[in-house]
């Protein structure tokens, strides 16, 4: 898919908030410092989301819209130990009201660090999307940081603590910023559901 436009629209702190409108939405979220910016940018290919040294910096909902037909949605990221439970506690506000009240979320992508074992954190969000029958896939970020046998060994042990754990076994794709990989992969999910 050929992206022809990509624009900021807003940002909110409530679902009631976010743009009226029956247009389909494209979620992404993670834990704080996963890349989930740089993959967006890789996405689009553009600099739209703005990408930080320090972890936690959207702390809000941002609408792009793309080709005037969809929206790709910025979560917040969750679990980011430097700030207080208060924020922490808003934080998850913002993102539960999102899923719960935003009627048009087509899919939503779960962004993880391939380099990592599932955190309990991780777990226990994907566990709250498969029990809410939301549509999501996993992304695993970073994998320019591992040799091309530790990423497909790394996902394939993610995927099956997440079987053990939870008994669930998303869909999956490798990416990395970097080496420009996986774009086409997550491009053609969003397509198929357009």
């Amino acid at each position: 898919m050929l992206i022809k436009s990509a624009k900021f629209i807003k940002s909110s702190s409530k679902a009631i908030d976010c743009p009226e409108t029956d247009i389909p939405e494209f979620t992404f979220i993670g834990r704080s410092n996963v890349g989930k910016s740089s993959l967006i940018n890789m996405i689009v290919k553009k600099k739209i989301a703005k990408v930080s040294r320090n972890p936690g910096k959207t702390l809000l909902i941002n609408h792009f819209l793309i080709n005037n037909n969809w929206f790709l949605v910025d979560l917040p990221g969750y679990g980011y130990a430097k700030i207080s439970k208060k924020e922490k506690k808003k934080i998850e506000n913002i993102i539960v009201d999102y899923f719960k009240n935003r009627v048009n979320i087509s899919l939503t992508f779960v962004l993880i660090d391939i380099r990592h074992d599932p955190q309990l954190i991780d777990l226990d969000f994907i566990s709250w999307l498969s029990n809410n029958n939301i549509n999501f896939k996993i992304i695993f970020t970073k994998a320019d940081k591992l040799s091309a046998n530790q990423k497909g060994e790394k996902a394939k042990k993610y995927i099956k603590i997440l079987f053990e754990k939870i008994k669930i076994s998303p869909e999956n794709i490798t990416t990395s910023y970097k080496l420009k990989l996986g774009r086409e992969e997550i491009m053609n999910l969003i397509y198929s559901e357009l």
